[in-house]
């Protein structure tokens, strides 16, 4: 599976295939990023249903098992052999060992070992995502009190990897906003920077020109970067690049991404 949109959900998500976005107050599918707006009634025939038992019936429809989904993603994410997703396929289907060793050729002592190898990965798997947890509160808590001490500004609430490029402090962005912009942050903006710090911190203060909470059309957005920038289709397309908008698959609406 080439689609990158389920890794954005998390481990309940990925297994329905689906999640809530709370800004488009839609669901969305995570295989092919279709989206079931709340409030709108869907028709699947004779049937009608809201946006949640829409999308549900859209993954199941065009998309199948969402275990099997996930067990086509790329080798070096599922970290399985051709072999194990094989046995896996099986066991899903709730074969016996017997069945499964007819099936794949095996003998059972072979079968019994890839359910302990399985057993043995999921247990790796959990320990993994604790420990990485652990990190991700600590490195968020010491940015947090980095922030506090050095006032650092440029981080925005959508951005995906925190690194050295957010390390901007206040006085850095006043000349930015001097160097970059007529007339203030709020004025045109003179040239797109090329370094990724200063383009980084140039897309933070565009950005202040949309509300959050608000759902804006391709139209909206085109006129408001046009008042900032000629070339407003690459500011747009950074804004959503970097995290700082999001949008709708048919790109009928774009929001400030949180």
């Amino acid at each position: 599976m080439e689609n990158k949109n389920i890794f954005q959900g998390n481990i309940e998500e990925m297994k329905r295939g689906y999640h809530y976005n709370d800004n488009a107050d839609a669901y969305t599918c995570l295989i092919c990023g279709e989206s079931f707006e709340r409030g709108i009634i869907y028709k699947d025939g004779e049937r009608l249903m809201e946006a949640e038992k829409a999308v549900k019936l859209h993954v199941e429809k065009e998309h199948g098992s969402t275990f099997h989904q996930l067990l086509n993603v790329n080798k070096k994410l599922i970290g399985i052999t051709d072999s194990m997703k094989e046995f896996l396929q099986y066991y899903y289907k709730g074969l016996n060992d017997k069945e499964i060793a007819a099936r794949m050729g095996i003998s059972n002592s072979t079968v019994r070992s890839y359910r302990f190898k399985l057993k043995e990965k999921e247990l790796q798997a959990k320990v993994f995502l604790s420990i990485m947890e652990l990190v991700e509160e600590k490195k968020q808590q010491s940015f947090c009190e980095e922030v506090l001490v050095e006032e650092w500004a440029g981080l925005h609430l959508g951005a995906t990897t925190i690194d050295e490029r957010y390390h901007i402090t206040k006085e850095e962005r006043e000349d930015i906003i001097k160097n970059y912009f007529i007339d203030g942050e709020k004025g045109r903006l003179k040239t797109f920077p090329a370094k990724e710090k200063k383009k980084l911190a140039v897309l933070n203060i565009i950005a202040l020109n949309f509300n959050r909470g608000r759902l804006y059309s391709e139209k909206e957005i085109n006129r408001i970067l046009e008042r900032i920038y000629e070339d407003y289709a690459t500011l747009r397309r950074y804004l959503i690049e970097y995290g700082f908008l999001d949008r709708a698959k048919d790109c009928s609406s774009y929001w400030v991404k949180e």
